[in-house]
């Protein structure tokens, strides 16, 4: 990333359509303020879920809304939006995860995934109810960036293993060997996925994830 370049990176989104577009206002106030010969926004993951508007949420990505280059990053949550599609039985932990707000975000019916039930018929009509451009924002995801000094990712990175060699599941999933870990990762990692109350700003890793699906900040 050169000195010329100015990166935005947002943290876990989670169905909230209309936080996303005031990022989008924010970052293009800044940059009337303070133009900056690239500009690139990077999204985090965990797009779907929990909030009410999943589908506005991709809906927007999938067509990038930002005054910048845009690179989107992948989430455990949209593993799990992908998972269901492939096996209707992931219902009886996405459910709990918020996966019952994305299937309304839809259209889907969801009392009889609620008590467990119906799980193959909310996959099939999920299914039919993505659009294919949203398909192909899934498909498009990548696991990871580094730019400069700083290594981008979901959830973290497994500590002692390189950054090129981090595997797909801890950078979806990792917590706490990550988030205790005291060692240096070769780069400052960026990161979400582990809601705090504000900004983590350590000299190992900055965790952006606020929780703003609940809080609203």
């Amino acid at each position: 990333m050169s000195a010329e370049t100015r990166a935005y990176v947002i943290g876990d989104i989670h169905g909230r359509s209309d936080l996303l577009d005031q990022m989008v206002e924010e970052i293009t106030r800044d940059l009337e303020k303070s133009p900056v010969a690239e500009g690139l926004t990077v999204t985090l993951g965990d797009y779907v879920d929990r909030g009410p508007d999943s589908r506005g949420v991709l809906d927007r990505l999938a067509s990038n809304p930002f005054p910048t280059k845009y690179i989107a990053l992948k989430g455990n949550h949209e593993a799990l939006f992908e998972a269901f599609l492939r096996d209707p039985t992931v219902a009886s932990q996405w459910r709990r995860f918020g996966g019952l707000e994305t299937l309304h975000s839809y259209g889907v019916p969801v009392a009889a995934v609620m008590v467990g039930k119906g799980f193959e018929e909310a996959s099939n009509a999920l299914r039919q109810s993505v659009p294919p451009e949203h398909f192909r924002f899934l498909g498009s995801l990548r696991f990871s960036l580094s730019l400069g000094d700083y290594f981008l990712c979901h959830a973290g990175v497994r500590p002692g293993v390189a950054l090129e060699q981090q595997r797909p599941e801890d950078l979806l999933w990792i917590r706490e060997e990550f988030l205790n870990s005291r060692m240096g990762f070769g780069k400052i990692v960026v990161h979400g996925h582990t809601p705090t109350a504000s900004p983590e700003v350590l000299p190992t890793r900055i965790n952006i994830d606020t929780g703003a699906f609940a809080t609203g900040d």
